[in-house]
Order: C-alpha cells, then structure tokens, then sequence
C-alpha cells in the first residue's frame, strides 16, 4: 500500500524536512531533495507506521468494545424489582 499525501500536508511535510536540514545539517535541503526524501520516507518507512497505527487504533476499539456491556448494560426483568422499593 503506497502512502498518499494531500497537496497541502506534503508542502508542509516537505517545508519541515528543509527547515529541520537548515538547522541541524551543514548541507541545505532544496525542494527537489526534500520531495525526494519525503519519497523514500513514505515507502520506506511509512508503512510501519501506518501499520502500528492501525494496531494502535484496533486495539483501542477492542477495549471500547469489552467495555461496552458495562457502559450501556441494562438490568433484564428489573420492574418486579424496583416496584417493592417504591412502596
């Protein structure tokens, strides 16, 4: 699975990688070099990141889903009950 950006979010993702190499590297970073990097960023590294992402958000979804009987429980054959304490 290739890792797609929106037009904007690479501009920045790129406009990042060129500020990041004028601060802490002795080369600067020019627009066709950052895009390529960002490139190579997304399709090396991208899918692991992607894929802990994904496990991160169905593990989240399992804990809401177990929790879900305590959250939204409701008591079976409770009016018997709750009419001997009203009276």
């Amino acid at each position: 699975m290739t890792i797609q950006l929106k037009t904007e979010v690479r501009k920045q993702a790129t406009e990042s990688l060129q500020r990041y190499f004028d601060l802490n590297m002795e080369e600067k970073l020019g627009n066709l070099q950052a895009n390529a990097l960002l490139d190579f960023l997304l399709e090396e590294i991208g899918p692991s990141i992607y894929n802990q992402a994904v496990n991160d958000a169905q593990n989240h979804l399992q804990t809401r889903v177990q929790e879900l009987d305590f959250d939204v429980h409701a008591e079976e054959f409770a009016y018997w009950g709750r009419q001997k304490k009203s009276r």
